[in-house]
């Protein structure tokens, strides 16, 4: 199995599947289990997302899947997860795959890195951001959820609250009911686990996402369900993350500035990212941005 090397020295597992032009997929490959994936059944998402974003497109496509999350969870980055250094190891990824060019599909935080790899790189050939409005991005109010997070997880010990912009966040959200109450959510992450995402959203603090899309050379989607808006309690500051807001109200703009867009009715940040609603969208915009067909 090819491994990349991250720039902090750890490395990560890639599994390749199909072939085609090269399509960078940073989801874990290996289907959850056991208890984690019983209670993602429960709130009717799906155990092996990864898996199943794979399936749908390795027909068409060399698919590079990396599981870069389950990778900083695992090996925390405190002070070095910045966007700069994303991109170097999203590189690395395309390097240890053989990948020259290759086009990037990210969902959520990794959406936003996918923007961050755009605006650094001319190798990616084509970008898919899901679930991150490129425009109008809530960068402050990321800070200030991490920020407080990583306050939860020092007065907790090894119990904070869960930690927003992060897929163990969406999988604990129920996307059938928007009276979620987020002060009950509880998972285990560390100190160093949280602080590294206070980091990167302190890196993007004054990042204007309008001056940088000039810098993007290739061709881009944006989704994002029409309900994607997270409100969360006292404990972090009553905070509102709106993910579909920026889109909806400035689709006219994204399109001028050449996204293709797509508003999923009714879905929120949960559903709006399952493999039966991201394909439909996704696959045939990269078989015409990649392939030419």
């Amino acid at each position: 199995m090819p491994k990349a090397r991250l720039h902090d020295g750890s490395t990560i597992d890639l599994e390749i599947h199909g072939a085609g032009p090269t399509l960078l997929l940073p989801v874990d490959p290996r289907p959850a289990e056991g208890q984690q994936a019983e209670e993602m059944r429960r709130w009717g998402t799906d155990p092996a997302l990864g898996r199943s974003l794979i399936d749908g497109l390795s027909d068409a496509f060399r698919v590079v899947a990396f599981g870069y999350e389950a990778q900083v969870l695992a090996e925390p980055k405190p002070e070095t997860l910045t966007p700069a250094n994303i991109v170097h190891d999203l590189l690395a990824v395309a390097d240890a795959a053989g990948a020259e060019r290759f086009g990037y599909y990210g969902y959520s935080w990794l959406a936003m890195t996918g923007l961050q790899l755009a605006i650094r790189t001319d190798r990616i050939a084509a970008l898919a951001m899901g679930g991150f409005p490129p425009l109008g991005g809530p960068y402050p109010e990321m800070l200030r959820v991490t920020t407080a997070t990583r306050e939860l997880a020092l007065a907790a010990g090894t119990k904070p609250a869960v930690a927003p912009g992060t897929d163990e966040q969406d999988q604990s959200k129920v996307s059938d009911r928007q009276d979620y109450d987020w002060s009950t959510v509880e998972v285990s992450m560390t100190e160093p686990q949280t602080r590294q995402f206070v980091t990167l959203y302190e890196a993007l603090r004054d990042f204007d996402d309008l001056a940088a899309q000039d810098r993007i050379g290739c061709p881009r989607l944006c989704f994002v369900g029409s309900a994607d808006e997270i409100r969360y309690g006292e404990r972090w500051g009553n905070v509102r993350v709106d993910m579909a807001g920026p889109v909806t109200g400035r689709r006219a703009e994204l399109e001028q500035l050449g996204w293709e867009v797509h508003v999923l009715d009714g879905l929120d940040h949960m559903g709006a990212m399952q493999a039966e609603r991201v394909l439909p969208v996704l696959r045939p915009w990269l078989v015409t941005a990649l392939t030419g067909g």
